[in-house]
């Protein structure tokens, strides 16, 4: 079926959970990553974000050799809030090894940066390195750290990198599931949101967010309007995922 959603083996489907509970720290822990950055060097044209984000999907097609990004099903959800929302100024939590970040890079208006956050000190080099390799470096920040270090990562944004009330547009959450709600809940404490904010959220389903999908639900037409884009796990067609695409209304933290 492609790289899209090819039909992967019941028994390859097993051994890729088995995987992502045993990952630390959001990585595979087997060298795929460094892996990953070698391919997208060697086939992709240099300062082509397409080529970048076509040898990413690539590679991730190959057996064994799944990546925990966002994927291509998912990645064009992503791409048409973005055209939507058409912001400027966006937070990604989760860089993992950049492949959201070009997605959302390409499709946000020019003049727009994106700000990365991302704990693993190593997948934010890998992700620094394929932008720079796909001309992005620009238009992309990599910034080590998680909304809920203690306050550093937080203080780091607003002091060097100049986020304030209201200023925040756009926001892709896609990292420990167990985070979307406690860090959407900082960023609103924060007040970096403003009516018509957009925030995306994916893997909802699989690994699954409950408590932030009750959240949207319970909160739907008040403080915020929730579209839930059914969607595949990514790299595969068998297993069903939700990607939310929350516009914020405004209201309390």
């Amino acid at each position: 079926m492609g790289v899209t959603g090819r039909k992967f083996p019941h028994w390859e489907l097993v051994a890729m959970l088995l995987r992502l509970k045993r990952m630390r720290h959001g990585r595979m822990g087997d060298g795929r990553e460094e892996e990953l950055v070698e391919h997208v060097l060697a086939v992709a044209a240099p300062g082509d974000p397409d080529a970048a984000i076509a040898a990413v999907d690539q590679f991730a097609a190959r057996p064994n050799r799944f990546l925990i990004n966002i994927g291509a099903e998912k990645g064009a959800i992503l791409e048409r809030a973005v055209g939507r929302a058409r912001p400027t100024r966006l937070l990604e939590l989760g860089t993992y090894c950049g492949y959201s970040a070009m997605r959302i890079a390409r499709s946000m208006p020019a003049g727009a940066h994106l700000w990365s956050v991302e704990p693993n000190p190593a997948n934010a080099d890998v992700a620094r390195r394929i932008w720079e390799h796909a001309g992005l470096s620009g238009q992309v920040t990599a910034v080590v750290g998680a909304l809920g270090d203690g306050g550093g990562t937080l203080r780091k944004l607003r002091e060097r990198h100049a986020f304030g009330p209201g200023g925040l547009d756009f926001v892709l959450i896609d990292h420990a599931k167990n985070e979307y709600l406690p860090d959407l809940r900082r960023i609103l404490a924060q007040g970096w949101l403003h009516p018509g904010s957009v925030v995306v959220a994916d893997n909802v389903r699989i690994p699954g967010a409950p408590g932030y999908r009750a959240f949207m639900r319970a909160n739907q037409g008040r403080w915020w309007r929730t579209v839930e884009h059914a969607a595949h796990v990514e790299y595969q067609r068998l297993l069903p995922d939700l990607v939310l695409e929350s516009e914020y209304l405004g209201g309390p933290a």
